[in-house]
This record gives structure tokens, sequence and C-alpha cells, in this order.
């Protein structure tokens, strides 16, 4: 059977991206981290402070789900949590010093990685590319 056009465009996003996170999880598993502890670590540097709900909410998982992974990186010194100016129920996610220089290493080979594989892609192409990505992912969310 063959596939439709929009089948193997859903099949190559799929499938791509789980084999990107794979590999850079492979990347990274010297520094002693797996996927979900880097991309919570990414995203707190990106945006912190965050509160636990709004980390949670940008990495798609539920909230005692992301709790319990910030109680790990919390007891690995990587990241600390402190009551909210506005509301002392919320509690603010931030990186430690310890939690910087592991984003550091992170970052370092996120970046090596992505060189490799995009080094070579045309420019124009991988605009494209990333343009028609972005207006899908907002095309998605909208229908969350």
């Amino acid at each position: 059977m063959e596939l439709t056009l929009e089948e193997r465009f859903s099949l190559a996003l799929h499938t791509t991206a789980r084999a990107w996170r794979l590999a850079l999880d492979r990347r990274l598993k010297d520094l002693g981290m797996g996927q979900a502890s880097w991309m919570a670590i990414a995203a707190v540097a990106k945006s912190q402070p965050l509160s636990q709900t709004e980390l949670a909410r940008l990495l798609g998982v539920e909230d005692p789900t992301m709790v319990a992974m910030i109680d790990r990186l919390v007891k690995a010194g990587y990241l600390q949590r402190t009551p909210s100016d506005k509301d002392r129920r919320v509690k603010l996610v931030s990186l430690t010093p310890d939690g910087n220089d592991i984003y550091n290493r992170v970052k370092k080979e996120a970046n090596a990685f992505r060189q490799e594989l995009l080094g070579d892609a045309d420019p124009a192409t991988l605009a494209i590319v990333t343009g028609f990505l972005e207006q899908l992912q907002t095309a998605v969310e909208s229908k969350l």
C-alpha cells in the first residue's frame, strides 16, 4: 500500500523527531542525564525562573511528573525552588551554579550535534522547512 504525501510527512516528522532525540540523548549520556532531565534544564535556563506548572506545560508533562523530575534535579544540585513573591503557593524553579554548568555542557554538545546534521544544509531550504514547522506547531497547539 502506497502512503499519501500527508501520511509520508506525518511518518517522517514523527520518526525524525524521535531519532533526533534518541541520538542527542545518546550523545549526552556521559553527562549522566536523560532526555527529560536535559530538556527540563534547558527550558529553565532559557526562561528562568519558571513555576513548576509553567515548566510542566513547556515540556508537555503532567504536574506530578514534573514535581518528581524537579525533585531529582534539586537533589542532584542542578535546580532550586524558591517561593514566588506574588503567591507563596507557587514555587519558582531556577538553575543553581552547577545547573548552569551542566546546561552549558549540554548546550555545547547540542550545538555540535546540530552543526554535524545541519551544517551542510542549504540555508534557504532550512529556512523554508523551519518556517513551515513553526506554522505547523502553532496550528497543532491551537488544537490542544
